[in-house]
């Protein structure tokens, strides 16, 4: 069910909802957490919902989504509620402000009366973040700020935002995309011949500041020289080299899709590491409500890693087994 409310204000907004609720029950109330996305009006704000929804299944939240509209228009505020099948597993307040209502530090004005009490408060900014999200009036509000430095208009200005002004609670989209890699790695370090990594390698596209997080979280959690290189083909973060004394451990992923873990005295492994839906990084986002504090230190590990300008060629994959 979807609801226009068309030149409207937060408070109708509230009655419109407390009004459903008690007409058909359609609003459950075990909501754990309101999650308020922040974009420009257009056509990205129905994939950020899509993406919030799919979410909300795993955590049941009010979705509020703050679209700003022009600048020059009369002040205005449209709001829409979308519940049941067009809500997922949340209820969705779509407010779209022009004018002044437009604004950055409006934001804010038009979400308080809307959270839910008691309930921790999650900001996303799905494209363009501002350069200091706790800065920022909605992030203000916030337990957890979310920003994704790859979908900005320049990725690396962005990302390096991140490190500049990382405050805790704050994470990135570009450093969830590399769960499954981190595991991976992980795991083979885990297994036997426990020996120290003298040296690694990280190769990866010019802009891709996953390629320059994970040589960061090599260089705090190894205690070790890092080197992040270019790769000569393949999107985003490519292959991690890590030395040691009886060979290499190498995970690489020279098409975006398939990866493949070689040991010394293995057989390669074939994985899937294509790369994270928005959903899905979302999702495991809001799995915490605390500091990220490991990302905070792979953010202060890029600092340490030396840049290499030879691109680095990585072979095709081979089947498992070979």
């Amino acid at each position: 069910m979807i609801v226009d409310l068309p030149s409207s204000t937060t408070s109708a907004v509230n009655k419109k909802i407390v009004e459903l609720r008690e007409r058909g029950g359609v609003l459950a109330l075990g909501r754990v957490l309101t999650l308020v996305i922040v974009t420009d009006d257009g056509s990205a704000i129905e994939g950020a919902i899509e993406a919030a929804n799919s979410a909300s299944r795993e955590h049941p939240c009010r979705v509020i989504v703050v679209a700003r509209g022009q600048r020059k228009a009369a002040p205005r505020l449209d709001a829409q509620i979308r519940v049941g099948g067009d809500a997922g597993a949340s209820e969705v307040i779509v407010l779209r402000g022009y004018g002044q209502l437009a604004a950055e530090d409006a934001g804010a004005g038009m979400v308080m009366p809307l959270l839910l009490p008691d309930a921790p408060v999650v900001a996303w900014w799905p494209n363009e973040a501002p350069a200091v999200p706790s800065d920022d009036p909605v992030g203000k509000l916030a337990q957890r700020r979310i920003t994704d430095a790859l979908s900005a208009r320049n990725p690396l200005k962005a990302f390096d935002q991140r490190r500049a002004n990382y405050v805790a609670g704050d994470t990135d989209l570009t450093w969830t995309r590399l769960t499954p890699w981190r595991a991976l790695l992980a795991t083979a370090l885990d297994h036997p011949p426990h020996e120290p990594v003298t040296s690694a390698t990280v190769a990866g596209e010019a802009v891709s500041p996953s390629t320059d997080l994970m040589a960061g979280w090599l260089a705090v959690r190894l205690g070790t020289k890092v080197k992040r290189s270019p790769a000569a083909s393949g999107p985003g973060l490519v292959s991690v080299r890590m030395e040691r004394a009886s060979g290499p451990v190498e995970l690489v992923r020279p098409d975006g899709k398939v990866g493949s873990l070689r040991q010394p005295g293995q057989p390669d492994r074939l994985v899937a590491l294509a790369r994270r839906e928005v959903r899905d990084c979302l999702a495991e986002e809001l799995r915490r409500l605390d500091p990220d504090e490991i990302y905070g230190a792979a953010l202060a590990g890029v600092g340490q890693i030396a840049k290499g300008r030879t691109p680095i060629k990585v072979p095709a994959l081979s089947g498992a087994g070979s």
